[in-house]
């Protein structure tokens, strides 16, 4: 009476449990990814600045707030930030479309300093435009002019002139060059950077700008995403206390030329103010209407603002002769320049007529002049209100993805999921009839607690967690179809359906625990150590393995044992759990050297194609970009190509795809990694040929860093599940058995890797997280088997392992189908209906599956009966058994086995048996085969003749015991041989 209410309390549980969840499933929106929903995925990667020499796990946290914070004040919906790994930050913003803005206003560092402007101006410069309201040098004017025409620059240009008179050298190489003979600041506290700054130039003239500045020289050749540059040019070392900066000029409206060549300056690096001397910053508009960036300044900040301004006039009031009026102080008075990361964005005057004692900062003060429009001033007050990074970060990734091919791909991954749920209950409810119901009915409960649990947590969806979703179906049918053929052993042995229903538990329970633990730990350590995509993988099989044991082993148990004596389940025919019309009864260890030569020979070809083909690894892993564009003009590839080419990107590959919602006039275009604006540039120009589908437009550009981190997390995350896994496996069973898995896990992945190659499918990271399932879900068939050959070593004293071995696998070869076919049906589906995507990772499944599923059979069993059979223990069995039988049978007579059980035979004997045999010298392998004297039994089971003369090898055979014991022996191989001949023998 207490079970029965104990389950009725569990139902009753698991009941309000489904309710609360469907209510939860309708009135909770999903977290949909940005590659179900659109938008922008940047990754980047921590480096220290010029303050900081390594970037520290403080930092990466810092800067995940900050940028958080940034995004939050930019108004993105639910935007993602997160970080990967030691030094990694990923930002998911879905729905964003303007990729190069998102970059600019998430990453960029913010290091915000204010310099009095002339007195840090460096040789030529300052004899230019150190001295307000004078005339500058002739000679220095000359030459100026000289080196702007040399760089190819008008002189005559009113922008240039600007530029020439405040002392701007032409190119960024003048004035690094200038820089470069400057002396060290050595413990400069107050500069900007305390490291030395390296710009790599080329080796021609006018030496364009490469790259820099950088504070390690071999980030020089590198690009912002990671592409390694040809190490040729002119490298340039800027010593500390010298900062080198570039300045646009701007129209008579005071607006900035965003499309004109700026000047440079070298400077020296004795900032008077810096970013955090300021508070609320905002923007407003000047007396022009102008949109400007006001703020306030901190206590210190406040002091050191009216120091300067306090200097800057006063040395303007100097070069005055007499009073002067507030126009001709303009001429004269100095400048106080605000410098953003390397950038001039103002240099406003202080007008000691106005501020002869400087500004007070009580009231604040204000950037002015230099914005294009106002969502350009609201996006440096929202940078400088919320505060600079604390490290640089270097854009390794960048994914852009429309909203159109978002919704496609969602659409496809829930149709792949739905029709993989009905194929699974189907297959369910035919082969096991009224416990594929409860079955059903327990994978409903699953569904609707589990797609709750998404939306409570919440769990961002994403296309690898859609694949997690559908295989943790698998996994949720798995469990029931262990217990399912456990009680169906149990009804066909006689017991009463209560007692088959609590024993098939009860037996169950065990391999269920081991094998969703194994599952478990391989979601853990990809989740640990793998990147975004493969995360919500790794995190929705977690989650979706833990409910499954809730619904297919506590509420299934509750629901059968309610329903134990319903007529429903009196029936072995409605349950599947009829006497089988075939029996397994296959000598799997014998056969095993066949087994071992077409895995060997399959191996060997995936070897060969492996070292030849190798594999094709996507962009994830080789840097580049992928841009999927829709167009609406027909063309055709050598037409996108031309386009390409007029906007500067050659050595594309292009090819013509079949998209279901865009039609045939879609091109996938491979090239080298392209920076953001590059990106930017072949869409416009592809817009304006042949005109762009509405968001029909998408791109991934990855460096090559950001590939190494893939594929050294993916490696990381192999070694070390196989050592959590094995180190499980050890604990669990035997420290011997962890040996099998090993072969047997490297086995299938070696398969699968040289399918890959030999159709040179493409390796992207969904693929990685597919092999490591393979790993998790390799191991679970073997620890089905695994289970029942532990279950049947005590139950067998006196069988060889190998006959323990055969006997387990006749015993759980339907169930390791079974579980095998269920998780294909969801999988198949994902082949199917998937998109490409989906696909990709479901071919690699498949093929994983399919191999998991033959190895843990005919690989890691004999494997691992090849070792045990060599322990002191089993040896004596097998030189037991095949003294009284001739030979080794393939199945263990289970009267036999009792009969020898109550011998009083002793071990001693045996081994002196099995000594003199050894004396004799017998081939190699006929250890376990020794067949008793003087009975002309045929060969031993491995293939070995019997001994020509056993009396000579056996000194034992002279005395009357075992002249006794032998003829013992033959009266039981006579009356085993009559029992087989009438058809006893099992």
């Amino acid at each position: 009476m207490g079970r029965r209410r104990t389950h009725l309390f569990v139902l009753l549980f698991v009941l309000g449990l489904v309710v609360a969840s469907a209510l939860v499933v309708a009135s909770k929106p999903t977290r949909l990814g940005l590659d179900l929903k659109g938008g922008v995925e940047l990754v980047y990667q921590g480096t220290p600045t010029g303050q900081v020499e390594t970037v520290s796990a403080e930092d990466i946290d810092r800067s995940t707030e900050i940028i958080r914070e940034r995004i939050d004040e930019l108004g993105v919906a639910e935007p993602e930030v997160s970080r990967l790994g030691m030094t990694e930050i990923s930002v998911s913003l879905p729905a964003v479309t303007n990729a190069q803005r998102a970059i600019d206003q998430v990453g960029t560092t913010a290091q915000l300093y204010f310099y009095d402007w002339e007195p840090n101006l460096i040789g030529p410069e300052r004899a230019i435009g150190g001295r307000p309201g004078q005339q500058p040098p002739t000679a220095a004017i000359r030459k100026a002019n000289a080196e702007w025409k040399a760089a190819g620059r008008k002189v005559n240009k009113q922008e240039n002139q600007q530029l020439i008179f405040s002392g701007a050298f032409p190119t960024a190489y003048d004035a690094v060059l200038l820089a470069t003979k400057q002396k060290p600041v050595e413990n400069c506290t107050t500069c900007s950077v305390n490291k030395p700054r390296f710009y790599l130039f080329e080796g021609k003239e006018p030496h364009k700008l490469i790259s820099g500045p950088e504070l390690v020289r071999k980030d020089l050749y590198l690009t912002p995403l990671g592409e390694e540059r040809p190490r040729k040019g002119i490298v340039l070392e800027v010593p500390v206390g010298t900062v080198v900066v570039s300045e646009l000029p701007f129209d008579p409206a005071g607006t900035t030329i965003e499309d004109a060549a700026p000047g440079w300056y070298a400077l020296k690096d004795r900032p008077a103010l810096t970013g955090t001397d300021i508070t609320d910053p905002r923007q407003e508009f000047d007396e022009a209407n102008q949109p400007n960036v006001s703020f306030s300044f901190t206590d210190e900040g406040r002091q050191a603002f009216q120091q300067v301004t306090r200097a800057i006039a006063q040395r303007g009031q100097a070069q005055a002769i007499g009073p002067a009026s507030s126009e001709q102080a303009e001429q004269l008075s100095g400048r106080f320049a605000v410098v953003l990361d390397n950038e001039v964005k103002t240099r406003p005057i202080i007008n000691f007529a106005e501020n002869p004692d400087g500004i007070d900062g009580r009231t604040g003060a204000q950037i002015s002049g230099g914005f294009n429009s106002i969502q350009e001033a609201q996006d440096l007050a929202t940078i400088l209100q919320i505060g600079a990074l604390p490290i640089n970060l270097k854009l390794i990734s960048q994914t852009q993805v429309s909203a159109t091919l978002g919704s496609q791909a969602l659409d496809a991954g829930l149709k792949a999921g739905a029709i993989g749920l009905v194929l699974v209950i189907l297959f369910l409810l035919l082969f096991y009839r009224g416990l594929g119901l409860v079955a059903s009915l327990a994978l409903g409960a699953y569904g609707v607690i589990f797609f709750s649990l998404i939306k409570l947590i919440p769990i961002t969806l994403t296309l690898p967690g859609i694949a997690g979703l559908i295989l943790t179906i698998g996994v949720a049918a798995d469990s029931n179809i262990v217990i399912f053929e456990r009680i169906k052993e149990e009804v066909r042995a006689g017991r009463p359906m209560s007692s088959a229903i609590a024993a098939g538990y009860r037996r169950g329970i065990g391999t269920i625990i081991d094998a969703n633990v194994i599952t478990l730990l391989t979601a853990f350590v990809l989740f640990v150590l793998a990147t975004a995509g493969v995360k919500g993988f790794a995190f929705t099989l977690g989650v979706g393995t833990i409910v499954s044991l809730l619904t297919a082993v506590v509420f299934t148990q509750a629901l059968l044992g309610s329903m134990s004596r319903s007529r429903l389940l009196r029936s072995p025919n409605l349950l599947g759990a009829a006497q089988p019309r075939v029996r397994w009864r296959f000598d799997f260890m014998g056969a095993s050297r066949w087994f071992f030569s077409v895995s060997g020979a399959i191996l060997i070809v995936g070897a060969l194609a492996l070292a030849t083909a190798q594999l094709n690894f996507g962009i994830d892993f080789e840097s580049g970009t992928r841009i999927k564009v829709a167009l609406e003009k027909p063309t055709d590839e050598e037409g996108v190509r031309g386009t390409l080419g007029s906007a500067g990107i050659d050595g594309e590959e292009i090819q013509r795809v079949s998209d279901p919602v865009f039609g045939d006039n879609v091109f996938l275009i491979q090239t080298r990694q392209l920076k953001p604006d590059r990106v930017e540039g072949a869409e416009s120009s592809l817009a304006e040929d042949f005109g762009i589908v509405a968001n029909g437009f998408d791109s991934t550009s990855v460096g090559p860093t950001f590939g190494k981190q893939v594929a050294n997390s993916a490696l990381k995350a192999l070694v070390f599940s196989l050592l959590v896994i094995c180190s499980y496996v050890a604990f669990r069973f035997d420290p011997k058995f962890a040996v099998p898995v090993l072969i047997a896990v490297f086995h299938d992945i070696l398969i699968t890797a040289g399918i890959y190659s030999l159709t040179g499918r493409e390796v992207t990271s969904g693929t990685v997280a597919a092999f490591l399932t393979i790993l998790g879900y390799s191991l679970y068939d073997t620890i089905i088997v695994f289970d029942r050959v532990r279950e049947n070593i005590p139950r067998m004293p006196r069988a060889a392992f190998s006959q323990i071995v055969n006997r387990s696998m006749s015993e759980v070869l339907t169930r390791s189908l079974a579980t095998t076919f269920s998780t294909l049906l969801a999988v198949g589906s994902l082949m199917v209906f998937g998109g490409p995507t989906l696909q990709d990772f479901a071919f690699a499944m498949m093929i994983g599956i399919a191999s998991g599923t033959y190895s843990s059979i005919f690989i890691a069993s004999p494997v691992l009966t090849a070792w045990k059979e060599r322990e002191p223990g089993f040896a004596r069995r097998r030189a037991r058994i095949a003294e009284i039988d001739g030979s080794v049978p393939a199945f263990a007579d289970e009267i036999e086995l009792a009969k020898l059980g109550a011998d009083d035979e002793a071990d001693e004997e045996i081994e002196a048996a099995v000594a003199a045999r050894q004396d004799a010298k017998p081939k190699a392998g006929a250890v376990a085969a020794i067949g008793p004297a003087g009975d002309g039994v045929g060969p031993s089971a491995n293939g070995e003749p019997p001994a020509a003369n056993p009396a000579s090898a056996n000194p034992a055979s002279a005395n009357p015991a075992s002249a006794e014991r032998r003829e013992r022996n033959a009266r039981r191989r006579a009356r085993r041989q009559q029992r087989r001949k009438h058809g006893r023998h099992r």
